[in-house]
């Protein structure tokens, strides 16, 4: 069978899968859905019922990062695998301590507070990053990796909350390496608006 990618347009664990199989090289069915209005198939296929689920001959992948590593060991044309193990130390840190803070300051609301008081959290994180870019063009070198594409998505998320505040934050090496992503042809074409699937009447 063709492997079945489920995604949502803008989750940001989702966004980082479909960058990793496109940069594959693989052919996957993208089943684009609403989280407000979960399929019974996707349901069935995840057992999390959450975005990314990649279905498979061998059953289904259910994490993101999980996803990247199984398209990018099939194939792994711009060699985005050959980069130190400190580049999962940053994805992990990424999906821990810096989502819970961006989680925080996106819905604020939520947890009885406000963006302002919850956005320092994530700073340290960011500076870490701005701090590593000004020497390269991405973390790990001239040219993306694993970690680059599988943070960015996150990045953009927190920036989005507000880019003026974001924007004028002294992290320029920060701010260029989005930017420069978000520009990009491969960002761009993961972004396009798909119809959503609908299961076929019986």
């Amino acid at each position: 069978m063709t492997p079945i990618l489920w995604t949502f347009r803008r989750c940001p664990y989702a966004i980082r899968a479909r960058l990793a199989v496109a940069a594959s090289g693989l052919t996957v069915e993208h089943r684009e859905i609403l989280l407000r209005d979960k399929p019974e198939a996707f349901r069935n296929a995840s057992p999390t019922a959450t975005v990314p689920c990649l279905e498979t001959d061998n059953g289904s992948i259910d994490e993101s990062l999980d996803i990247m590593l199984w398209a990018l060991r099939q194939s792994d044309p711009e060699h985005w695998l050959e980069m130190p193990a400190e580049g999962m130390d940053l994805i992990a840190a990424t999906d821990g301590p810096f989502k819970t803070a961006l989680d925080r300051t996106k819905y604020h609301t939520r947890h009885d507070t406000t963006a302002d008081a919850e956005r320092p959290a994530a700073m340290p994180h960011l500076q870490a990053l701005n701090a590593r870019l000004a020497a390269t063009p991405y973390l790990f070198g001239d040219t993306p990796r694993l970690a680059d594409m599988a943070i960015l998505p996150f990045v953009r998320q927190f920036a989005h909350i507000d880019r003026a505040w974001f924007d004028a934050q002294d992290w320029p090496h920060l701010i260029r390496w989005l930017d420069a992503f978000l520009a990009s042809p491969r960002f761009t074409q993961q972004m396009i608006k798909r119809p959503l699937w609908r299961a076929q009447a019986a």
